[in-house]
């Protein structure tokens, strides 16, 4: 019975330890960091690296936070932001003045800005965490990020040289078509026509013209929608000389 006694108790220890050491690694490594899968922002912009974490213990002075780079064309990972109480940024390199802390640790928080972005920061992005004695879990989070030439985009300013210089015009001289097209022409008086000397009444003989005969005046307005014909035949009574009628009778 003893041997048995013996044999069961030393069954139970075992147990015990091997209940122990599974258990114990689940209390230490509840470390999860979270980042979102891909990343898409425009040439010149800032950049939010948003980078969450949850763990079993309060953040204290020995977390630390580390930020590395990998390119899209391949080559190692560079290290180019660490935090431990304080942000300490990189001094040189790409990332250069670049980089700002944003994060919160009580808040589970270890985002960075990206300010300025290029076409060369196209790559790979891994948030690190560490908060002892959180050392286990999932302590990396990657990001991939694309930056993309910014797309024009037309000013007011443009749009007020394009109406200034192309569509103002192009306005006043349809306007200007439509106004001679619709405009009806004078019509010629008979007065203007060749007529033999016998059709020459005794007034006209005279140079006496009837009031109705008079000449209207031609406005700027007549003028501007006048046919080519119309005003070189305008132009043209204009510079012959007015007969007087000390001529006239002269020529009786």
């Amino acid at each position: 019975m003893r041997g048995l006694r013996r044999r069961n108790s030393a069954v139970n220890v075992d147990l015990l330890l091997h209940l122990i050491l599974c258990v114990a690694p689940c209390l230490v490594s509840s470390i999860t960091v979270n980042t979102p899968a891909e990343l898409h922002a425009s040439k010149g912009d800032t950049i939010t690296l948003s980078c969450t974490f949850t763990s079993t213990s309060r953040p204290t002075s020995k977390m630390s936070v580390d930020w590395s780079y990998k390119p899209q064309s391949g080559g190692p990972p560079q290290s180019f932001f660490h935090f431990s109480s304080r942000a300490f940024p990189s001094l040189e390199g790409q990332f250069a003045g670049r980089i700002q802390w944003s994060g919160i640790p009580a808040r589970g928080e270890a985002s960075i800005s990206l300010i300025n972005a290029t076409l060369k920061d196209n790559g790979t992005y891994t948030c690190s965490v560490r908060n002892p004695p959180d050392v286990h879990g999932s302590p990396n989070s990657h990001i991939v990020l694309t930056v993309t030439p910014k797309a024009l985009s037309i000013r007011f300013s443009d749009v007020a040289v394009l109406l200034c210089f192309i569509l103002l015009p192009s306005t006043i001289i349809t306007l200007i078509l439509i106004g001679r097209m619709f405009c009806p022409k004078k019509q010629h008086s008979q007065s203007n026509t060749y007529r033999s000397p016998i059709e020459v009444t005794e007034g006209e003989q005279y140079n006496i013209n009837p009031p109705e005969a008079k000449e209207q005046k031609v406005s700027c307005c007549d003028l501007w929608l006048m046919d080519p014909d119309s005003e070189e035949e305008y132009y043209n009574i204009k510079k012959k000389p007015v007969m007087d009628e000390g001529y006239a009778e002269s020529q009786c």
